[in-house]
């Protein structure tokens, strides 16, 4: 499969301004980014790029700034050489290594994670990602069972089960992350994770101790009440991928589910919360 490789110049840059940029080109099935000084490049299946979409897209979420914007095709055999250049070990709390197969020369942690995300989204890079690390690192696992919803490469299902959890499953909508996901869980030696093709759907009848969510907004309000409805009374739910600002929205939607608020943690204006069921 050929991707585009889109760049995006912002003026006036911000990193605030390119986090809200790759979020909302997520929404548009763009796959993976990475952020220089003032530019982010996106990267996407060629079949679904779109550059009238894109224009809109900035034109209507941010009309403060300008934007300009190149994009080349990346046949299907760079890829791999192209995230290689760009992918650097994650070291979060001096407890998590997040490194591809071919880093060797990283600190001695805990946890030591092998991720080869390629096009997959969760290697650490994004406050997202990290913050929910560091709520995973603060949970006992013990013996506990866990869902990773949107599950991406499967990082959070891996650390899970390197914390001891009995059972994870992980779930993607998407095939790639799917196939992604099998390929880091093999590397990583994890055997008590299974992954699912598929939306929050699959998800009745389960049961999980504790239920992690990284995806958007949008979604997590509309299947919340999925991911409640697997956890029993004192389950825990957390979730990221929305902003601050969203985060009342996040609280409102849970307390209709029965869920208690216990605490939340920032990085950039990007929020991952904690709640409990009642």
């Amino acid at each position: 499969m050929d991707y585009i490789e889109l760049k995006c110049q912002i003026t006036p840059f911000s990193e605030d301004i390119a986090d809200i940029l790759m979020a909302e080109l997520g929404e548009v099935d763009y796959e993976s980014f990475t952020q220089t000084d003032d530019t982010v490049e996106a990267y996407i299946q060629a079949p679904l790029f779109d550059m009238k979409k894109v224009e809109e897209l900035t034109i209507n979420h941010l009309p403060n700034f300008n934007f300009s914007y190149t994009h080349k095709i990346i046949e299907s055999q760079d890829w791999n050489a192209l995230w290689e250049s760009n992918f650097q070990p994650v070291i979060i709390d001096d407890k998590v290594v997040i490194r591809a197969s071919f880093h060797t020369d990283t600190p001695k942690v805990p946890y030591d994670i092998v991720i080869d995300p390629k096009m997959s989204f969760g290697t650490g890079h994004h406050s997202t990602t990290s913050l929910m690390v560091q709520h995973i690192l603060e949970t006992n696992l013990e013996g506990k069972t866990v869902l990773d919803m949107g599950c991406g490469t499967s990082l959070l299902a891996i650390l899970a089960s390197k914390r001891n959890a009995i059972r994870i499953d992980a779930i993607d909508i998407d095939e790639w992350p799917y196939n992604n996901s099998l390929e880091n869980i093999k590397n990583n030696g994890t055997k008590n994770i299974s992954v699912f093709l598929g939306d929050a759907s699959l998800l009745k009848g389960k049961t999980y101790d504790v239920v992690l969510a990284n995806i958007n907004r949008n979604i997590l309000v509309n299947d919340m009440k999925h991911y409640v409805a697997c956890l029993p009374k004192n389950g825990q739910l957390i979730m990221s991928g929305f902003y601050t600002e969203d985060l009342p929205h996040i609280q409102k939607e849970a307390e209709k589910n029965n869920m208690t608020y216990v605490s939340h943690k920032v990085d950039k204006n990007w929020v991952a919360v904690r709640f409990i069921k009642e």
